[in-house]
C-alpha cells in the first residue's frame, strides 16, 4: 500500500514499513522476530487467555490477574489484566509487519481471526474494550486515571494502521475508525463532552498515526485536544474520582507526577513519574507539534528532552531507575545493578526522538535515537527470538536473567514491533528533503513532491563504519539530502562519485546536509570512523566515580564472566586505551568484541577474614568486552558495564 503520510512545508514524515525495505544487521533480527518471535507471542497471548477475553463468542472469563490490595487495606483499581487488549494489539501490529515481510498464511489467518473477534465485540456506539464491555461491564470511561481505556485505543489504532499499510485489508482500520468517532464523540471542548485524558497517555500518538492514514482531520485534532487539556484546573481526575463516589487523594501513587498530569504540558520543565507514560506523551506532543507547527510544545519539548539527557539517562539510553514507579527518581540517580530501565521506556524514547525530528533534522535527536536502539531496547531481545528483558540492569552478579513471559507483557510485543518496523526510523521526507537518520543496509523508496527516489544503503554497520549510498531517479530532481553525522564520530569524510565534500562546510544541526539537481546514479560514500572510547560519567553520578565504560560506533559494551571468569569489579582498566583491539566473538554471529590489555586484583585467602590491610597483587590480563544488547546470551554469570580505571 502506499502511504498517506503525506508531508506539510516544514514538516517531516517517517515513510511507512512498506516503504523500506532492510537488509543486513536489522535484516536479520527482522527476519527472526518475524520467523519465530511473533508467533511466540501469538501463542503465549492465547496461552495467558487473553483471546478468551477479546472473543464475544465465548463464555465470559475468569480473572485470572488479581487486584492486589493496597497498603491501606483498601482493593486496587487496576489489574495488568485490564489492558490486555493493549498487549493483542502490538502483537497484531508485529504480524503486520513480518507479513509484510515474508508471507505466513498461518499467521495471516490467526491475526484475521483476532480481528474479526474485535469487530463482532465492538458495540453499536463504537465503543471497544474487551475488559469493558465483557470482564466489568457498566463502568467504561468512570476511571480514566487508572483503567488503560484510552490507551488500549491507542495501540489498537496503532496496529489496525500497521494493518492496513502492510496488508491493503481494511476490516480493522474500519473498525478503529469507528471506534475513534465514537472517542470524538465523547471527548472535546464543546457542550456535553468531557474534559478528559488517558492516565497511561498513548491515544495522542495514535491518533497521528490514523490522522495520517485516512486524512481525517478530526482525528489530529482530538490528539491536540487530549495534549492540551493534561494537567488543567480543576484537575479531570480529581473530579471523576467524586463523580464514583472515591477520595480523589486515595490512589496508588498519590501524586499526578506519575502519570505527568501535574501541571499543564508546556508548563511541564522536569521529567518525572513512569517512564513509558513519558516517553508517549512527549512522542504524541511532537507530533502535534509538526502537525500544528507549534513552537510552543516543541519548545517545551526542548526543555524536557534536555533535563531527560543531561541528568537522567543511562549510558545505554535505558531510562527510569525505579522499580516503584517503574520510572524516575531524581537528578544524577543512575543505580547500575538495580536498574530498572524497562525495555518499553527505551522503546518509548526511540519513539520520542524519532518523532523530534518531524521539525527537521537534528543530531542531539537521532543519536539518542541511535543510543537507546542499540543498547537499552535491543537487549530486551535474546537472540534467539524467545526469551526478553523487561528490565536492563548495567551490572548483574549473574542472577538477572531473560524470562519466557511475564505477568506484565508489554515489553516482548514492543521490541518485536520496533525491530519489524525499524525501515520507519531510518528516514525522513518532507516536500523538498530526504534525511537518514540511521545506517544500514536498507532500499529506501520515497518521494521528493511528486517525484519518486529510491535510496540504497551498503553498508556492514553497526560493525563498520564505511556506508555507500546510491540515489534512484526517472528523472533528475533537484532536492536536499541530509546525511547524519554522529556526534560520537570524529574525522567524517563525504564524497559523492568521488568528489570530495567539505564536511565542515555542509553540516547544520549535525547533519550534512546537501542540496543539488540530483540526476540518478550518484554514489554517496561516507565513512565514520569507529575509535574504541571510554566515556566518563558526570562525577554527579555516584554509581560511576573512577569508572569508565567501553564504546565503539553506536555500541556500548560490558564484561561478561564468560569471557573473563568471575569478580569483574576486580577489572581495571587502563587509562590510556590507544592499543585496544576489536575482535569477533564466536556464538555471536558478526558482532565485534573489544579486547583490552588491563589489570585485575588478586588477593591472598581471604577464608575468615572480612578486612585485612595487606594490598591487592595485580596482574595482567586481557579483558574482553562484547556489546551491552548481546549480554545473556551465552553462559550465565556475572555483567558490568561501567568498569574500575587507573586515576
Amino acid at each position: 500500500m502506499t502511504s498517506l503520510n503525506i508531508p506539510t512545508a516544514g514538516g517531516f514524515r517517517p515513510p511507512a514499513v512498506p516503504e523500506v525495505d532492510v537488509h543486513g544487521f536489522w535484516g536479520e533480527r527482522i527476519d527472526a522476530v518475524a520467523d519465530k518471535t511473533v508467533m511466540i507471542l501469538y501463542d503465549r497471548c492465547v496461552a495467558a487467555g487473553m483471546l478468551d477475553q477479546i472473543d464475544p463468542d465465548r463464555l465470559v472469563p475468569e480473572i485470572r490477574m488479581p487486584f492486589h490490595t493496597r497498603a491501606d487495606g483498601s482493593p486496587d483499581t487496576v489489574n495488568v489484566q485490564m489492558f490486555w487488549d493493549s498487549d493483542v494489539a502490538k502483537v497484531i501490529e508485529a504480524a503486520a509487519y513480518a507479513l509484510y515481510r515474508k508471507p505466513n498464511p498461518d499467521l495471516e489467518a490467526k491475526t484475521d481471526a483476532i480481528i474479526d473477534m474485535f469487530e463482532k465485540l465492538q458495540q453499536p456506539d463504537g465503543y471497544l474494550n474487551s475488559w469493558f464491555i465483557r470482564m466489568q461491564p457498566g463502568k467504561r470511561w468512570t476511571n480514566l486515571r487508572d483503567c488503560h481505556e484510552l490507551y488500549c485505543a491507542g495501540h489498537l489504532m496503532e496496529a489496525a494502521v500497521a494493518y492496513f499499510h502492510a496488508t491493503g485489508k481494511r476490516k480493522f482500520l474500519d473498525v478503529m475508525c469507528r471506534y475513534a468517532d465514537h472517542i470524538d464523540h465523547m471527548f472535546g471542548p464543546r457542550p456535553g463532552q468531557r474534559p478528559g485524558y488517558c492516565g497511561h497517555e498513548e491515544i495522542e500518538l495514535a491518533l497521528v498515526r490514523l490522522g495520517r492514514t485516512t486524512g481525517e482531520q478530526r482525528y489530529l485534532d482530538l490528539a491536540r485536544f487530549f495534549v492540551d487539556e493534561r494537567g488543567k484546573r480543576p484537575h479531570y481526575f480529581d473530579v471523576e474520582a467524586k463523580e464514583r463516589g472515591a477520595d480523589p487523594k486515595q490512589f496508588r501513587h498519590r501524586t499526578y507526577e506519575y502519570n505527568q498530569s501535574h501541571a499543564p504540558v508546556r508548563e511541564q520543565t522536569k521529567v518525572t513519574g513512569h517512564a513509558v507514560r513519558a516517553m508517549y506523551l512527549y512522542a504524541g506532543m511532537a507530533d502535534i507539534a509538526t502537525e500544528f507547527t507549534d513552537d510552543s510544545l516543541t519548545d517545551a519539548l526542548k526543555i524536557l528532552w534536555d533535563d531527560l539527557t543531561t541528568k537522567q539517562m543511562y549510558v545505554t539510553g535505558g531510562i527510569g531507575p525505579a522499580a516503584s514507579n517503574e520510572g524516575f527518581t531524581d537528578y544524577f540517580d543512575l543505580p547500575n545493578e538495580s536498574a530498572y530501565a524497562e525495555t518499553c521506556a527505551a522503546v518509548g524514547l526511540i519513539m520520542w526522538a524519532s518523532r523530534m525530528l518531524g521539525r527537521g533534522p537534528d543530531r542531539r535527536y537521532a543519536d539518542i535515537m541511535e543510543q537507546a536502539l542499540y543498547n537499552g531496547a535491543l537487549s530486551g531481545l535474546a537472540t534467539d527470538g524467545a526469551k526478553f528483558f523487561y528490565d536492563n540492569p548495567l551490572e548483574s552478579r549473574g542472577t538477572h536473567h531473560r524470562w519466557i513471559w511475564h505477568r506484565c507483557p508489554c515489553c516482548p510485543p514492543n521490541i518485536a514491533r520496533t525491530v519489524l518496523s525499524i525501515g520507519s526510523y531510518m528516514y525522513g521526507v518532507s516536500t523538498g528533503e530526504l534525511a537518514v537518520h540511521l545506517y544500514g543496509e536498507s532500499t529506501a523508496r520515497l518521494a521528493v513532491g511528486a517525484a519518486p527516489v529510491t535510496l540504497t544503503q551498503r553498508t556492514d554497520y553497526p560493525w563498520d563504519g564505511r556506508i555507500a549510498i546510491t540515489v534512484g531517479l526517472d528523472v533528475p530532481v533537484s532536492f536536499k539530502l541530509a546525511l547524519r553525522l554522529p556526534a560520537w564520530c570524529r574525522g567524517a569524510k563525504l564524497s559523492i562519485d568521488g568528489e570530495s565534500i567539505d564536511v565542515a562546510v555542509a553540516e547544520d544541526k549535525g547533519y550534512a546536509r546537501i542540496e543539488r539537481l540530483w540526476r540518478g546514479g550518484e554514489t554517496i560514500l561516507l565513512d565514520l570512523p569507529m575509535d574504541i572510547r571510554a566515556l566518563h560519567a558526570n562525577p554527579a553520578v555516584r554509581a560511576d566515580i573512577g569508572r569508565v565504560c567501553l564504546a565503539r560506533g553506536p555500541i556500548i559494551y560490558c564484561a561478561e564472566e564468560v569471557d573473563n571468569g568471575a569478580g569483574l569489579n576486580s577489572v581495571i582498566l587502563p587509562g590510556d586505551l590507544s592499543h585496544a583491539g576489536a575482535g569477533s566473538i564466536e556464538q555471536l554471529g558478526k558482532a565485534v568484541a573489544i579486547d583490552v590489555a588491563a589489570k585485575r586484583e588478586r588477593w591472598d585467602d581471604w577464608r575468615g577474614k572480612l578486612y585485612d590491610a595487606k594490598k591487592p597483587i595485580l596482574e595482567d590480563v586481557t579483558t574482553r568486552f562484547v556489546p551491552y544488547h548481546l549480554w545473556d546470551n551465552r553462559e550465565p554469570g556475572e555483567m558490568l558495564v561501567w568498569v574500575r580505571t587507573e586515576r
